[in-house]
């Protein structure tokens, strides 16, 4: 899990939560907003678990967003394990970090947003070409949302993420 921050088109500012599965590389979710405090990241979570279930551990920077009591709270209360990169070493979490350069270079570098609510739009079109569409050399050429499925389908209902990114 980590956050990006880009601008709209009358300089407001834009910050994108990126949150991707370790396992099968697949963008759990790419939340827009002029800012995220601890609670909105807690609430984009907590949605995130009603549709897909909650990891057992989510790997993070030292972010505010990510240290407040906010997300400390709803961590414990969920049973989540927030494993928090060391200080200037993005490569603890290198998953996310190439999902970034991604967004950065394929989607964010590419347009030029008026609104936010634009922003989400196009967002949610690169993740849905991301996970369905774009095969993946380190899954064999196979897409994320196919290694989720095989995942889903020889595993015991209710089986969750180990990690999350």
């Amino acid at each position: 899990m980590d956050f990006m921050s880009d601008a709209l088109a009358n300089g407001q500012k834009l910050r994108v939560l990126t949150l991707v599965d370790t396992h099968t590389r697949e963008c759990l979710a790419l939340a827009s907003g002029p800012y995220f405090r601890g609670a909105d990241v807690a609430r984009v979570l907590t949605r995130l678990g009603t549709t897909r279930g909650l990891p057992a551990v989510i790997q993070c920077d030292n972010g505010t967003e990510f240290t407040s009591r906010a997300l400390d709270h709803w961590a414990w209360t969920n049973r989540v394990q927030l494993d928090f990169s060391r200080p200037g070493k993005p490569t603890d979490n290198a998953t996310i970090e190439s999902f970034n350069a991604s967004v950065r270079r394929e989607c964010l570098s590419e347009h030029y947003f008026s609104t936010l609510a634009e922003a989400q739009v196009v967002l949610g079109i690169f993740r849905d070409e991301y996970n369905n569409h774009r095969p993946h050399s380190s899954l064999g050429q196979k897409t994320p949302a196919e290694i989720y499925a095989g995942t889903r389908t020889t595993a015991d209902s209710g089986e969750v993420p180990k990690r999350v990114a």
